[in-house]
């Protein structure tokens, strides 16, 4: 893809002398994402400042059929921010919080505001802002908008889909549309805003946003417990909830072989029991309440020797502190960073039906077997909302890049399961670059006819992001 050096010096003077990087050399973090599987090119990376110099630069594109590639912190995982000769237009410099309105509970900020920050001035106010991943510190609420960002706290909180009220998106042919109203209830039509969560910048360029807050919580009980099989952390699932509430937060599944990794890997880990089991669960209850309206430790207690009784839970540690809940966060939050060390890893960001969970892994690790033997699954995650990272790690006898060179056919192979059991191959990563292929295989020609006349409505010249989610 070649684009006329004109276009080039006129975009460049849209945006002034600090706006855009043109030397190679100052390109490589905005062209590579975490997992170096994509390695990506462009001739100009334009960094606007606001929301009118987008819209401008947008106009300009939509007039001379210019393709754009929106990024926000690049930590993204399905190659969907990385250009490909495109121009990249980077959100980083839109960062101002425009406001901050705690009776409304909403917090109003540009889309290059780092996830970190906003938590941090949701803290402020007393409030919590809900939305925690490990790539809290890098990725920006824009990015995590058009991802639909889903982390830890999903199962009480829900996705970021749930957490915002309001958006501003530059359209593809230039225009803004201003939509950051900061209500609850609005049945005027349709809910516009929808479109553009989760549609990874193919439909607009997202400015700004209006989010929900929480009230902030006062109380908090972590515990990491083992049991038998993840049959019986469903079951459990099940008493965790009916005994707290609304106060489960998360409730997370880690396999044996992924705490030996942590521990064997990453320094100052350990593992929190004596003896060794197949299958643990963190979970962690939280309470905007003070304790002398709700004793939370008395409620994980009583869900913990409820478990205990039914024969769901083997053994068990309660978090006495905030150190030792992050102790054991850290053997959660830890896991990814851990396979790396042992190799070359595939991964599946994927969801099923809770009650299918068990039975998925079961025929999940027989497929895996039959393709590629003696490859190591490590599945663990958000069992509380379905969703399972399902990594895969290279086989002790392989060589790396031989396993890599697996992936496709590996990705089918679950992904083929996953379908069996009515999921979805991407419950909070996207579809990005990576997936477009599994779009074509599992979703119906309904589905994906609908999403296509969608596009091409409101971006019929294709330059928002070409080839991401639908190819043309």
């Amino acid at each position: 893809m070649t684009i006329n050096p004109i276009h080039l010096e006129k975009l460049k003077k849209i945006l002034g002398s600090e706006g855009w990087i043109d030397d190679q050399t100052d390109m490589p973090s905005f062209l590579r994402e975490p997992r170096d599987k994509y390695q990506g090119n462009t001739p100009l990376i334009l960094m606007p400042d606001s929301t009118e110099k987008t819209a401008e630069i947008v106009r300009y594109c939509a007039q001379n059929k210019i393709p754009l590639v929106p990024q926000g912190g690049n930590s993204g995982l399905v190659g969907g921010a990385i250009p490909t000769g495109e121009i990249l237009l980077s959100l980083k410099r839109l960062k101002a919080i425009r406001q901050q309105d705690a009776r409304n509970l909403t917090i109003t900020v540009e889309a290059g505001c780092i996830l970190s920050h906003i938590q941090e001035l949701a803290q402020e106010m007393n409030c919590l802002f809900p939305l925690s991943l490990a790539a809290e510190g890098s990725c920006m609420i824009g990015g995590n908008i058009s991802t639909n960002a889903g982390g830890v706290n999903v199962l009480h909180y829900g996705n970021m889909r749930n957490l915002v009220l309001g958006l501003e998106v530059v359209l593809p042919n230039g225009e803004t549309w201003h939509g950051l109203g900061g209500l609850r209830k609005d049945n005027t039509g349709y809910d516009l805003k929808q479109l553009f969560i989760g549609a990874e910048g193919s439909l607009g360029i997202i400015t700004a946003a209006t989010l929900k807050l929480s009230p902030h919580p006062h109380e908090k009980q972590t515990a990491f417990v083992a049991v038998p099989d993840p049959d019986a952390a469903v079951n459990l699932l099940s008493i965790a909830r009916n005994i707290s509430g609304d106060c489960l937060t998360a409730f997370e599944i880690i396999p044996r072989l992924g705490i030996d990794m942590v521990t064997d890997n990453i320094p100052g880990s350990r593992d929190p029991m004596t003896q060794t089991y197949d299958w643990y669960i963190l979970l962690e209850g939280t309470s905007s309440l003070s304790r002398d309206l709700l004793d939370l430790e008395a409620v994980m207690e009583r869900i913990l020797s409820t478990g205990l009784d039914d024969g769901l839970i083997l053994d068990g540690v309660i978090a006495k502190n905030i150190t030792e809940s992050n102790n054991l966060w850290q053997l959660r939050e830890n896991l990814s960073e851990a396979q790396k060390f042992e190799g070359g890893s595939i991964k599946h960001d994927i969801s099923v039906p809770i009650s299918a969970i068990p039975a998925f892994l079961i025929e999940a690790g027989m497929a895996v077997e039959t393709s590629i033997p003696g490859a190591r699954p490590v599945p663990f995650g958000h069992l509380g909302d379905g969703n399972l990272h399902y990594n895969i790690s290279q086989p002790k006898h392989m060589a790396r890049q031989a396993f890599l060179d697996q992936w496709e056919s590996l990705n089918q192979s679950v992904h083929d399961v996953v379908d069996k059991f009515n999921g979805s191959f991407s419950a909070e990563h996207g579809i990005g670059r990576m997936k477009t292929d599994d779009m074509l295989r599992y979703k119906s020609k309904v589905e994906m006819a609908m999403m296509t006349k969608i596009k091409h409505t409101l971006d019929p010249h294709n330059i928002m992001n070409p080839g991401v989610i639908v190819r043309k």
